[in-house]
């Protein structure tokens, strides 16, 4: 065990390495090491076996802890030691994922791994931004949304040309099947065909709408009914107005991403509505009723006397109806005292009488108070 190379040092990972980390260190090792790319290295199937029993142990939690702590021999002594190719460690390792990006094709390992040419591929899915009025978000709407979309060929079919006939090449199967001989053993690579491109047909005539691929791009509208309450950054998804999918596969979705205008007025916090009043000082002195404009129509507020700028009220249930989230906010009432700019001389006596206003408890005469000590 002396001449064992470290685990760590094999796979050029550090010993604080994560388990994805050490799974694409492996990979890249395999590729690097693989008998069969390296026929003229003597080295490569000991390098390459060597990659494998590292994994093996770093791989899993309990074979590492031991290898941490013991070295070699911990993983020995605990039965964990390195068994071979067919160890019980890569259950949960694709090589295929390693042979298709050396060989370019699917394997057969005797489950039936083949090309995913002809494999039935659900379309992507597109994200468009959409910009709303304050109005729209907070009642909802129905919105024309114009876009360009990827679809099927209506002249071919989707199939990229006319006069069908099976690829003699592949017969059909959309693969060409070779069988190799490497240091694990015999197995079948499927490339893709070269001459149908895996879809195991060929056409007499090219189709000159989509220039053989299938697909065409269009300009389309499509209404979307937009739900009361969209916030801002939030995300709508249109089931299957993606691009097309792949022989066959579904259509991937559109998702809708938003970007609400601001109001002159209203001012939101997810479903909660804010709103400035601006009242008088005798309204603010004596308190009065007042005509609220919220987003379901006006309201009264009895604002109390003695009210001072920055006081707030809160009206329950008159936010934002959220049918999204089936949430409703609330509406709170900032209320702002205006100063008036001119006065009559008859207004500046009754102010002037308004200042001999007994304010002993207030907090005008405290923060005088702190003023006199502070001044000491």
């Amino acid at each position: 065990m002396a001449d064992k190379r470290d685990y760590y040092e094999v796979l050029g990972v550090s010993k604080t390495a994560s388990t994805d980390e050490i799974k694409s260190a492996f990979r890249k090792k395999a590729k690097q090491y693989h008998p069969d790319l390296n026929k003229d290295n003597p080295d490569a199937a000991e390098k390459f076996k060597e990659a494998q029993e590292a994994y093996e142990v770093l791989s899993d939690d309990n074979k590492r802890k031991m290898y941490d702590q013991y070295g070699h021999a911990g993983v020995n002594n605990s039965g964990a030691g390195f068994s071979g190719f067919g160890g019980a460690g890569f259950s949960d390792f694709d090589f295929g994922d390693i042979f298709d990006n050396i060989f370019g094709g699917g394997f057969d390992f005797g489950g039936g791994r083949t090309s995913s040419k002809n494999r039935a591929t659900r379309g992507s899915d597109l994200l468009m931004k959409i910009t709303l009025d304050f109005e729209e978000a907070i009642y909802g709407c129905e919105k024309d949304i114009n876009l360009d979309v990827v679809e099927s060929c209506d002249d071919c079919d989707g199939k990229g040309g006319h006069g069908e006939t099976t690829c003699s090449t592949c017969h059909g199967s959309g693969s060409i099947t070779t069988e190799q001989h490497t240091i694990l053993g015999s197995f079948v690579s499927k490339t893709v065909c070269h001459v149908c491109g895996g879809t195991g047909k060929t056409y007499d005539k090219k189709c000159s709408t989509c220039h053989g691929t299938g697909k065409v791009r269009k300009n389309k509208t499509i209404s979307v009914s937009i739900p009361s309450g969209i916030d801002e950054d939030d995300r709508l998804r249109v089931s299957g107005k993606g691009n097309p999918g792949i022989n066959g596969g579904s259509n991937g979705d559109l998702y809708l991403e938003f970007s609400i205008k601001n109001h002159e007025y209203y001012k939101r916090n997810g479903d909660d509505i804010y709103l400035e009043v601006p009242i008088t000082i005798t309204e603010a002195i004596l308190g009065c009723k007042k005509d609220i404009p919220t987003i379901y129509g006006n309201i009264k507020l009895t604002i109390p006397a003695g009210s001072d700028s920055g006081d707030k009220h809160r009206i329950k249930g008159k936010g934002v109806d959220n049918k999204t989230r089936r949430t409703k906010g609330d509406m709170y009432i900032i209320l702002k005292v205006i100063t008036p700019k001119k006065l009559s001389r008859e207004q500046k006596k009754i102010i002037d009488e308004l200042s001999k206003t007994d304010l002993e408890d207030s907090v005008i005469n405290k923060f005088n108070d702190f003023t006199k000590k502070n001044d000491k």
